[in-house]
């Protein structure tokens, strides 16, 4: 979708977890956190995003996927927002119920040579042990998809990130698809907030599970 758009899509947990496995200063400051289901602190997601908006290939527009997460970090946003001379043209709320969540995380692994993902229930490999795409055997899970952890990024979610729905709701942002849907209508949901009458070509959205 964002390429259908012509926007970038940034993803603070992408970046971060690419950032553990270089090892990076910051990497090292996050992974403890983040095995934990914590989450990063704000100084640190704060200065990724804001050195990632300015790069050349944000100003033709781009999606944020997990930022912001508190109304602290949504503060932040606005002054760099206005600093960039842009703005926000919709916040998406991808609403999904808690025990679904769990089932579809907890359940998620890839094959460790081509990355192909798949789930223990809703996507098994044809063949169990082996990659439908690539053949290899070998299978990561990601250390953060346990389940105690998993349900303590949502006792983090609920403290901290859904007090964002009444904020963006209270500035006419907010727009609200159903998650427990197909893969294709939460796909045409999220088209129809693109093509809304209140949506510019450079659109700036923001994405929560």
């Amino acid at each position: 979708m964002a390429l259908r758009h012509n926007l970038v899509q940034l993803s603070t947990g992408e970046i971060l977890r690419a950032a553990v496995q270089a090892r990076t200063a910051l990497g090292n400051q996050a992974k403890s956190i983040m095995e934990q289901g914590g989450l990063v602190p704000d100084g640190i997601v704060n200065d990724i995003v804001a050195a990632r908006l300015e790069e050349p290939d944000c100003r033709t527009g781009f999606i944020l996927d997990g930022f912001p997460r508190n109304l602290a970090q949504a503060a932040v946003l606005d002054s760099l927002l206005n600093g960039l001379g842009k703005k926000l043209d919709a916040v998406i709320e991808i609403k999904v119920d808690d025990a679904a969540l769990l089932d579809r995380l907890s359940g998620r692994f890839s094959c460790a040579q081509c990355g192909c993902g798949y789930h223990d229930r809703h996507k098994p490999p044809a063949r169990p042990g082996t990659c439908d795409v690539c053949g290899s055997n070998e299978f990561t899970r990601r250390a953060d998809d346990k389940v105690e952890t998993l349900k303590n990024r949502l006792m983090a979610y609920h403290r901290e990130t859904s007090p964002l729905t009444g904020y963006y709701f209270a500035h006419g942002k907010l727009r609200s698809v159903d998650g427990m849907a197909s893969v294709e209508d939460v796909e045409a949901q999220i088209e129809r907030v693109f093509h809304a009458p209140e949506s510019r070509e450079e659109q700036i959205t923001i994405a929560h599970d």
